[in-house]
């Protein structure tokens, strides 16, 4: 297996969810044992130097793919939710992604200052997201080791937002 395999079975799917928007849909990677897999190795293999006690994964896809690698970590798990989605008390932040505006949110309790916090998401795109839930975590004192992204449109200019954090992509769209 290699990324462009990976690569290859990401399909787009245009105007959606608006006009001239290009949808990256990773569902043919998760339907594959063997390239599902070979992205959570990839990640993995990221954090050799730094293991995190915890992946921070923010919806959606950024559950499956975070709950899969902190598995193979042997690490916690925390999910970013959209506004209105958890149960607890919550912290919250808004932000501008490339289709309007959203807010996401995170458990008051969900980490512990100094904690060691990996972020993984499916797509960086005008960065946004990620910067939101950056905020969330440096909010709870707790110290983000990188960002891990299965595709990144690095047209969209998104590492500005979230550095000076380390950003890993796998798949670099230009």
């Amino acid at each position: 297996m290699s990324i462009e395999t990976i690569e290859r079975a990401i399909r787009d799917i245009p105007d959606f969810p608006k006009p001239g928007i290009i949808f990256k849909d990773v569902t043919p990677v998760l339907q594959s044992p063997k390239l599902f897999s070979e992205v959570i190795d990839i990640f993995a293999s990221h954090c050799q130097d730094k293991l995190p006690d915890t992946i921070v994964g923010i919806e959606s896809r950024g559950f499956i793919f975070g709950s899969a690698l902190a598995y193979k970590l042997g690490c916690g798990f925390v999910p970013v939710r959209k506004k209105g989605k958890l149960p607890f008390r919550t912290i919250s932040a808004s932000y501008s992604l490339e289709y309007g505006q959203a807010e996401i949110e995170m458990h008051e309790d969900a980490l512990r200052p100094g904690e060691k916090v990996l972020i993984v998401d499916d797509l960086l795109a005008t960065g946004g997201t990620a910067g939101a839930a950056i905020k969330l975590i440096s909010q709870l004192k707790a110290e983000i080791i990188g960002v891990e992204f299965l595709i990144e449109l690095a047209f969209l200019k998104g590492r500005s937002i979230i550095n000076p954090y380390p950003v890993n992509s796998l798949i670099v769209v230009k």
